[in-house]
């Protein structure tokens, strides 16, 4: 069997080792230390925030900035519906419900015109909702400015789910530092990772130490164990720390990278007939370009579907995968309240993200690229 290529996997630098080294000889095992410290001044000096926590995960990240926000049960949150289930589960973890918002065409992210008009459906009806969870698609920036300015004057605060887009910029300003509270996730699939984790981040110093102090049990200040809330074991380990620590390193050379792919896979089908690129709607945009994505037409690739091309790489031992199935459309989201357009569908149905880790050799992208155009040939 030829050898696998992965969608997009763990890209070690070796400079990761001096950090976790260290906390070996130094006996910093357990959860925070000195990594866990460096890594939270590193990542928002990186994204010019005042405060950082780093977390277990980006999910925890979420849970937490929304309990910082006060959301509770039977409130309601805005969400985007075209994205992973982790930037919704929170919601239904403390027995708030998620209201979907369908995605706009140009960035696939939350449509400001349908998120206002979502607003306006729950006021009158009485449900002012608690806060917005954007989210930065395949590391495409949301219309972050839009929305900002709508969450504003209804006075809702965002929490910017920028998991996927570390690294990318609007008009010239970090993803991850638009939010009244933003989060990151550095999962193993993530354009850096640290195995597992994530952090939350925020210009309001008082939501990343409350943040901050729930992640860690709630432990009030005694000599002896006291709780007063309830809290969470959400914390980083100083181990995970060091892996941030030497990946942050080299994060804008894996941006570099990432974009050279994409640029490179654009090259090579731009003048196919029914592949379409999720190109940068404007010079403000910056994607990290975390995953590649093309949309196909079988009306003008002869009949292929994006389901006929996946599959031709799955016998080639390269993985693909289907863009998000938007989360209106899930099973387990089905009775919530959604406002949506089709775009997300119609990307789901007819979209692919091709391999863009950043370790990918030229022999790599030679043989994903022979294989689609044998197929586009047949």
């Amino acid at each position: 069997m030829k050898q696998k290529i992965w969608l997009s996997s763990p890209h070690m630098s070796g400079g990761e080792m001096k950090y976790v080294e260290e906390a070996f000889s130094t006996n910093w095992i357990a959860p925070l230390g000195p990594n866990v410290d460096k890594l939270e001044k590193q990542l928002a000096d990186y994204l010019s925030v005042k405060s950082c926590a780093a977390l277990s995960s980006g999910t925890a990240a979420i849970h937490l900035a929304l309990i910082v926000l006060g959301v509770k049960a039977g409130d309601e949150v805005l969400c985007s519906s075209f994205t992973f289930a982790a930037s919704a589960n929170p919601v239904v973890y403390l027995g708030a419900t998620p209201v979907f918002i369908d995605s706009e065409s140009e960035t696939w992210n939350m449509d400001p015109v349908l998120l206002e008009e979502a607003i306006k459906d729950r006021i009158k009806i009485g449900r002012k909702p608690k806060a917005i969870i954007v989210v930065h698609l395949y590391g495409m920036p949301a219309k972050i400015f839009e929305i900002v300015e709508i969450a504003s004057k209804y006075k809702i605060p965002i929490i910017e789910d920028a998991a996927e887009a570390i690294g990318s910029e609007y008009d010239n300003k970090k993803c991850g530092s638009f939010g009244d509270i933003s989060i990151l996730s550095f999962n193993g699939n993530k354009i850096i990772t640290t195995a597992g984790g994530g952090a939350i981040v925020s210009n309001n110093k008082e939501y990343i130490d409350n943040a901050r102090f729930l992640s860690t049990q709630a432990a009030d200040k005694a000599v002896h164990y006291q709780h007063s809330q309830i809290g969470y074991n959400y914390r980083m380990s100083n181990i995970l720390a060091g892996i941030g620590l030497g990946q942050l390193e080299v994060l804008d050379s894996r941006v570099e990278s990432r974009r050279k792919i994409y640029t490179r896979y654009v090259d090579a089908f731009s003048k196919i007939e029914g592949i379409k690129f999720h190109k940068e709607p404007s010079g403000k945009y910056k994607s990290n370009r975390w995953l590649t994505t093309i949309v196909i037409d079988p009306d003008l690739t002869g009949g292929l579907t994006r389901e006929d091309i996946r599959l031709e790489l799955e016998k080639e031992n390269i993985e693909s995968r289907p863009l998000w199935k938007p989360l209106h459309i899930q099973p387990v989201f089905l009775s919530c309240p959604s406002y949506t357009n089709d775009v997300s569908y119609n990307l789901f149905v007819s979209g692919l993200c091709l391999p863009s880790g950043s370790n990918l050799s030229d022999d790599d992208l030679n043989r994903i690229i022979d294989c689609i155009f044998s197929l586009l040939k047949r």
